[in-house]
């Protein structure tokens, strides 16, 4: 997930600046700086090794097609996995139906919103409940959280990978206006949470206000600080998210400038988070048991954030003033990307997806909450709501999940021991485990990619529907999101569907060449007259047609 950071070749971006817009500029300087694509943000999913059962639990338009198209017989190994691989059970199978049965499908189509959804009665959920419940007891007693002893010095979620990540050590910057305000660190944090809640409407922290706070004064030179400090706490959030999520930050370079820092403080949220769930712990006793509890923290300050405007440390200060300007900034999304981070973990989370469902559920939580947070910072064109375009911003989640899922098979498999695709595609199409971890490319193998593309691509022709619907200053970053992770689905196809041996890869000039068309793209003229590479390019329902031809020949096949 880690990409070195290079600043070569940014001087070369004068040579085109006559000839395009100037926010195309930051879109190159960023590109030429990127040497590798991906969301970097984006975990994948664990898995389990048993044999799949395939079992539709959501009614759509592909599941109804596989329930007729009979089982695989032929060229199926039966050859089994390390029992090492076998270990862990997670989510029951009644557990993961009831969690999908929550989901609610919009459009009628294959988009489901998971929102919310969660079973109080899985491996995962209780831990963490249980979890909290202790974390809560200790401070009634009195008692501080692990990640407010005085022995831990970084903020929580800020490691030794991201330090080393990103060259230095993060929210050191504090004891330079702790030092100019003669305050201490802490109390500077909190008396500039105050001000930026004081700024909210009443509706957004009602306790706040209803406390009196929220008439407190501020002479004119803290106010200078605060705005200074949360400028800072800005930039750091920056540097973050240009450390780790390359792509990511490019899209970011072409918004307006508080969008742009709004989608910072969102992503270091995110980062901070799947640190928290990742991040190895050598000198603990129960590591699983102590990341629990610094999860339980963690998602305990989430909501207070939300509910009282609440702040522990600097990093949390932009976050908060994100609530303060997008007032309808939801919480949910958050949440449930916390329970996608818990569906990684072994022996506590999901461990198998033996069906499309069960993995659109861990895409939605890792991938699809993205974009909801997104959705009040970006805006929606007149027109349009949250509510409209909720359906197109979550299939550009499942779909850049879908495309890391497939360009990173052989690499995960290799490396990691994981596979990642549903179990019941797998089997239908006669490819095994085993074969993925031999690394062996066959016909079925190929037969599987194709019919994966094809899911993924009629997922990036829903998202393609939202950018309209999106305020025209925000087109843009989406779009070349969209189109720089498409690519990666045509070097799939290029490399022979291949991704066991080979990475698919999108080199830096073939990004950066393709800078003009997505602006192009988000113009209203683009509709009437689209670029000559757009003509004829296969809609929506190409694709879903596309998908259901794969599934008619597959099945004439296996009834031979």
């Amino acid at each position: 997930r880690k990409y070195a950071r290079t600043n070569k070749g940014v001087n070369n971006t004068m040579k085109v600046r006559s000839i395009v817009p100037p926010t195309l500029v930051l879109c190159i300087d960023a590109l030429l700086m990127e040497s590798v694509t991906g969301l970097a943000m984006l975990p994948r999913t664990s898995t389990a090794f048993s044999q799949p059962k395939c079992q539709s639990r959501t009614i759509r338009r592909d599941s109804q097609l596989w329930a007729t198209v009979p089982q695989q017989k032929d060229d199926v190994s039966v050859e089994s996995p390390p029992q090492s691989m076998l270990e862990g059970h997670g989510s029951s199978k009644e557990k993961i139906a009831n969690e999908l049965s929550l989901g609610k499908t919009l459009d009628g189509g294959p988009v489901i919103d998971f929102g919310a959804v969660k079973d109080d009665k899985s491996r995962a959920e209780m831990a963490l409940s249980a979890a909290r419940k202790k974390y809560e007891a200790s401070l009634k007693e009195g008692v501080k959280g692990d990640s407010q002893h005085p022995s831990r010095q970084r903020l929580m979620g800020i490691n030794d990978e991201v330090v080393a990540e990103v060259g230095y050590e993060i929210g050191e910057f504090m004891k330079e206006f702790a030092e100019e305000s003669g305050m201490d660190a802490d109390v500077l944090v909190q008396k500039c949470g105050t001000y930026l809640r004081s700024k909210a409407g009443q509706a957004t922290f009602p306790q706040f206000w209803q406390s009196g706070n929220g008439n407190a004064e501020f002479s004119a030179e803290e106010i200078a600080l605060f705005d200074r400090l949360l400028d800072r706490a800005y930039e750091e959030s920056g540097i973050v998210t240009a450390a780790f999520a390359k792509t990511f930050y490019l899209g970011t370079q072409v918004l307006p400038e508080p969008a742009m820092k709004a989608i910072w403080a969102v992503y270091v949220w995110c980062r901070r988070t799947d640190e928290i769930v990742d991040a190895p712990r050598p000198e603990a006793v129960d590591p699983d048991a102590e990341m629990l509890s610094d999860l339980s923290e963690w998602e305990i300050r989430l909501e207070r954030l939300f509910d009282r405007g609440e702040v522990v440390d600097v990093l949390d200060l932009p976050l908060l003033d994100c609530k303060v300007k997008y007032p309808s900034l939801p919480i949910t999304p958050f949440s449930d990307m916390i329970r996608g981070m818990l569906m990684d973990i072994p022996g506590l989370g999901q461990e198998r997806y033996d069906t499309w469902d069960e993995l659109h559920l861990y895409c939605y939580r890792v991938a699809g909450t993205v974009g909801l947070m997104s959705m009040p910072i970006f805006g929606c064109a007149p027109g349009f709501t949250d509510e409209i375009a909720k359906e197109p911003a979550l299939s550009l989640g499942v779909a850049f999940q879908i495309t890391n899922i497939l360009r990173d098979v052989g690499e995960d498999a290799e490396k990691r021991e994981r596979v990642y695709l549903p179990q019941c595609d797998m089997e239908r199409f006669g490819v095994t485990e085993q074969q993925i971890m031999e690394q062996r490319v066959d016909q079925n193998y190929i037969n599987l990619m194709k019919f994966e593309i094809a899911r993924a691509r009629m997922y990036y022709a829903r998202a393609l529907r939202g950018v309209p619907m999106l305020r025209a200053e925000s087109r843009l970053p989406v779009q070349l999101s969209l189109d720089a992770y498409g690519q990666i689905l045509d070097k799939i196809e290029e490399n022979g569907y291949d991704s066991l041996t080979k990475r698919a890869y999108v080199g830096k000039w073939e990004k950066l060449a393709g800078v003009p068309a997505s602006w192009y793209r988000t113009l209203d003229i683009a509709k009437s007259l689209p670029l000559p590479g757009d003509w004829g390019k296969p809609s929506l329902e190409d694709y879903e047609k596309e998908l259901e031809e794969i599934l008619e020949k597959k099945w004439a096949e296996m009834s031979k």
